[in-house]
């Protein structure tokens, strides 16, 4: 094995091919997109050299400002509830139903594999107002409220997204999560348990700290795929009422395949790629300077 790995010629052999496909599937794009942000047009039309016309563009489109605000908030917002609701359901599994978990992590996981749009689909159903109303309606109209048109206004289609997306990912979060709490060892937490540490005495100070790498890992994989949500928004909302749920993903798309921008439409994908990798290096710092000062 060290004489194949200490051959340059049977490196490149081995890993030549896989890397010409991933410099082909991801390296070129990403090359070309960056090409493309200097330039205006299409392949239709072609394209001529504008400078930074499009960044200028971008700073003064208050529709490109209400895309990354409404992106901001869903992926903030998701992202805590992903990562809190799925270390409560890992907590569960780990310290309340132990060994007959299976069956419950199963049952929750399942959204998980589920088609985007057919879980739309669902969610249009449940929140439905007219023709038709809803079972969520039907419920709110037993309890006296009048039924609400849930994908009329901007707030409500908002958090109908937020539990449809919390609803179809926090299986995965919550078995991720559970990974790392059971490479805790059971005879640190039994030690702890006989100094006197229980309940949320024993997860603060002993299960949280073990777990904050795993816990990291899920937070960064959270923000990461909320920024770059575009299918269940698509499916769902197709970005309305009017662009009120529109995020910059689905905006991107629009402005250069429906509209013929792809000059433009490359910029809104770099801001987009610029946004995650300051939110991955803050967390990273933070956790850093936490680490540093402990």
């Amino acid at each position: 094995m060290h004489k194949v790995l200490g051959d340059k010629r049977a490196i490149f052999v081995l890993l030549g091919p896989a890397l010409l496909v991933y410099s082909l599937v991801m390296l070129v794009p990403i090359v070309w997109s960056l090409f493309y942000t200097v330039q205006d047009g299409n392949p239709i039309t072609g394209f001529t050299f504008n400078g930074f016309a499009n960044f200028t563009k971008f700073f003064q489109d208050t529709a490109a400002w209400d895309a990354i605000f409404f992106t901001l908030k869903y992926a903030l917002i998701l992202t805590a509830l992903q990562v809190i609701v799925g270390y409560l359901l890992s907590l569960m599994y780990v310290f309340w139903l132990r060994k007959g978990s299976g069956i419950i992590r199963t049952i929750v996981f399942f959204p998980v594999v589920l088609p985007t749009v057919a879980v739309a689909l669902l969610f249009q159903r449940l929140f439905e107002a007219a023709p038709t109303v809803g079972p969520v309606n039907s419920f709110l109209g037993i309890l006296g409220v009048q039924n609400l048109d849930w994908f009329g206004t901007p707030d409500a289609s908002f958090w109908v997204i937020i539990a449809m997306d919390l609803w179809r990912s926090m299986g995965f979060y919550a078995v991720l999560l559970y990974a790392g709490l059971v490479d805790i060892p059971d005879e640190l937490i039994e030690s702890a348990r006989i100094d006197g540490a229980s309940g949320w005495k024993l997860i603060r100070t002993i299960i949280l700290p073990l777990s904050l790498p795993v816990l990291l890992s899920s937070i960064i994989f959270s923000i990461n795929g909320t920024l770059k949500v575009f299918d269940t928004v698509v499916a769902l909302t197709n970005g309305g009422p009017g662009n009120a749920t529109t995020p910059l993903t689905l905006y991107m798309f629009r402005t250069s395949f429906a509209y013929g921008d792809y000059g433009y439409g490359s910029t809104i994908a770099l801001m987009l790629t610029i946004l995650c990798l300051l939110f991955t290096v803050f967390i990273f710092r933070s956790t850093r300077r936490d680490l540093t000062k402990d």
